[in-house]
């Protein structure tokens, strides 16, 4: 009888595992094919034959990603962290143990492509973010241009550069590149997928024609990449060339600039892909992180962690780097797994707001996301070299601003270079809300202070550095709101902590 009722009671269970199953699986398929109808009445919005076959394109590849989160999301993928464990010695190879190589015959095969779909709004600036001047009146694009030009002059060579823009930075980006017309380089441009957005509760697209406002659409992150390169015949062409090698960085990583070493490596030891990797500091302990999960090689980012495990994640000592997004790729292998559908990216669901108007409560909407470097286990020897910190050098922020614009650093041939004064690595710079946008930074800081025997510096709010400025060491100065401190012309500030109201007229 005990038998018998516990058979009863385990087909109990096991039928009501099977109901939520079932029911998920449902509200999957409901959800999948409402998704399906909605895309197929947007692209009938688009009156143009050749653009409706190409918006078609790019709303398969987003039905498919919204699938596949559907289908995670009832299985409930989430990595288990039992099975991770930090990369071992030949998933990560040190940048100084890779043979000396000033050999350039690699160089013919190789292409040089910037991410380049974002805006400067987090800066305060209006148009591509690209296009802010981070140094002697000169852009990113610019420092960007500068260094492939001289790299084709001085090695005689072809290096198309090449830009991924998206529908937010395509027209600017477009009138701005004219300007380069009579220099030494080619530039190729292409755009990634425009995604609908989605509602959250309804799980049904925002926008309901191709004209639908343009906060209605998203950019779908920089996964993107392999598709969009394939789908624009950017990657054929390239390809026929007898291009073999694509060189992906951030648009505004100052320290992404060609590597001989790295790009004989990679033909050397035949990898299809590698990241560059950096080591962790307290200050990146956000970023993605290569790891070892059962034997094979992935990325793992602090979106896909359990909450139970973000410290651990956070940890310096259990995983050392994090990933630069410097990411070298074999554009023959990207063509074999873009065309045999075998990129499987993780997603990152993002949650954004869209505003109505006044009086009007906010929209609650999603966007599905995916990351270059989640591709690493889709390609063959694929694997991380642990660069040093002077690759990774970005501008995400005016504190970031002002480092680069400093004497800690020279600008020759579009590359910046570390002063041969500095010792150790760059210093730790913290600017409050006060120089949030650029404008205010220009303003407040007019003339950059010497900072070469900087270790540390915060700002925070109402102050203004006077020109010649010199700071040493650690640097605080914290004014109180409703007070001001000025920094006057020619201080020279070492170890000290400024406070209160300071202002100093000079006659």
């Amino acid at each position: 009888m005990a038998s018998i009722n516990g058979n009863t009671s385990s087909e109990r269970k096991h039928a009501k595992s099977q109901s939520t199953f079932q029911f998920e699986n449902t509200s999957t398929a409901i959800a999948a094919s409402q998704m399906r109808n909605s895309l197929n009445k947007l692209a009938d919005t688009v009156p143009d034959p050749k653009m409706r076959k190409q918006f078609e394109t790019q709303m398969d590849a987003f039905f498919s990603l919204f699938r596949r989160y559907l289908t995670d999301k009832a299985k409930g993928t989430a990595v288990d962290w039992d099975r991770i464990q930090p990369p071992n010695p030949e998933q990560v190879i040190a940048y100084d143990d890779l043979p000396d190589s000033v050999t350039t015959e690699f160089l013919s095969k190789l292409v040089v492509l910037k991410l380049n779909g974002g805006l400067g709004t987090s800066m305060g600036c209006v148009g591509p973010k690209s296009v802010i001047e981070v140094r002697e009146g000169q852009s990113f694009l610019d420092l960007s241009v500068r260094q492939i030009e001289y790299l084709n002059r001085k090695y005689d060579v072809n290096v198309p550069f090449v830009l991924m823009n998206s529908f937010n930075t395509d027209d600017d980006t477009q009138s701005i590149i004219k300007k380069y017309e009579g220099h030494n380089i080619e530039i190729i441009t292409f755009n990634q997928s425009q995604f609908p957005r989605v509602y959250r509760d309804s799980l049904l697209p925002v926008p309901k024609d191709i004209n639908a406002p343009i906060d209605s659409w998203y950019p779908p992150g920089h996964g993107d990449l392999f598709e969009s390169l394939e789908n624009s015949g950017v990657l054929d062409e390239l390809l026929s060339r007898g291009k073999e090698i694509l060189f992906v960085s951030n648009a505004d990583n100052l320290g992404a600039v060609v590597d001989f070493k790295i790009l004989s490596h990679m033909v050397e030891s035949k990898s299809e892909y590698i990241m560059e990797l950096t080591d962790k500091t307290r200050a990146d302990v956000k970023g993605g992180t290569i790891i070892d999960y059962d034997g094979s090689v992935r990325l793992l980012e602090i979106a896909q962690v359990p909450k139970d495990h973000t410290e651990d994640f956070k940890s310096i000592k259990k995983f050392k780097y994090f990933n630069t997004n410097n990411i070298w790729i074999n554009l023959k292998a990207m063509k074999r797994i873009v065309e045999n559908n075998e990129l499987q990216l993780e997603i990152i669901p993002n949650s954004k707001t869209i505003s109505v108007g006044k009086g009007e409560s906010d929209i609650n909407v999603l966007q599905l996301e995916t990351a270059v470097g989640a591709a690493i286990r889709h390609f063959k020897s694929a694997h991380g070299v642990n660069v040093p910190r002077r690759r990774f050098l970005p501008v995400k922020t005016c504190s970031d601003l002002l480092l680069v614009k400093s004497d800690l650093y020279s600008l020759s041939h579009g590359t910046l270079e570390v002063s041969p004064g500095r010792f150790g690595p760059a210093p730790l710079i913290k600017l409050g809300g006060h120089f949030k946008k650029v404008s205010d930074f220009q303003k407040r800081i007019p003339h950059m202070p010497k900072i070469v025997e900087l270790d540390h510096l915060t700002i925070t709010g109402n102050v203004n550095l006077g020109k010649g400025v010199v700071l040493k060491g650690t640097v605080i100065i914290v004014c109180s709101d409703g007070q001001k401190i000025d920094i006057p012309n020619g201080s020279i500030l070492e170890n000290v902590v400024i406070t209160g109201n300071l202002s100093i007229l000079e006659h």
